[in-house]
Formats: structure tokens, sequence, C-alpha cells
């Protein structure tokens, strides 16, 4: 199984997606859109700019726990990792994004089953 971009509805009704591994683990979140057109969008420059490591930008939280950001080209987040143990699986999360996002498929949990499956865009 390879990644996949789900799109789901949040508790405020904004959508957004996470990106998640072939093991179905979530490696990336993004903000919140106002709709499914900017969530989309959203996907495609997580597409454009997973491969550019000058994208990625790792950061330590307060509670010293490694994590990161991918911005697109304009520097504007596009979504943020999970937070890690060690420098070392954050930079295993950011080499899953990088593997994963190009070619995943994108699935589109705020519709009914039988319209949910949509390859590419």
């Amino acid at each position: 199984m390879a990644g996949k971009f789900e799109i789901k509805s949040s508790a405020s009704g904004q959508v957004m997606f996470n990106l998640k591994a072939s093991n179905g683990q979530i490696i990336l979140t993004s903000q919140s859109y106002k709709d499914k057109a900017g969530a989309k969008g959203g996907i495609e420059s997580v597409k454009k700019n997973a491969a550019d490591d000058a994208s990625y930008e790792r950061k330590t939280s307060s509670d010293n726990k490694a994590y990161f950001v991918l911005n697109a080209a304009n520097k504007q987040v596009i979504g943020r990792s999970e937070m890690y143990g060690s420098a070392a699986a954050m930079e295993n999360g950011i080499a899953s994004v990088k593997a994963n996002a190009p070619g995943a498929e994108v699935v589109d949990a705020t519709v009914p089953e039988e319209g949910k499956r949509s390859k590419g865009k």
C-alpha cells in the first residue's frame, strides 16, 4: 500500500488533510482550510515541495521534542509533523514525507463511501 492524503472535515467545519505513510501512520497534518478546494491546493503544494529539503524547518518544542514543518515556496506553512523523541526520528519522518507525498493518492473522507477515492488530484 502506498501513502495517501486523506481529506477530512475538522470539528470547526473547516477542511484539512493528513498525509499517511504506507503503514497508515500520519506523517504530516495540514493547516485548516475554509473549503475542499483549499485543501486540494495544499495537497498539490505538498507534492510540489516535498522533495526539496530546504522546504523543511526542523524545530524543537518547549518540552524538547523534535518536529518539522513543511513550507511552500512563499514560506507559508503547508503542514506539520507529529512530535518525535529524537532528531533522528524526525529525519526519518521527513524522509517518509519525501518518499510518500509525490505519488500518494487522495482520499476524500468528507463524502459518502461510494465517492471517496480519486487518484491524483
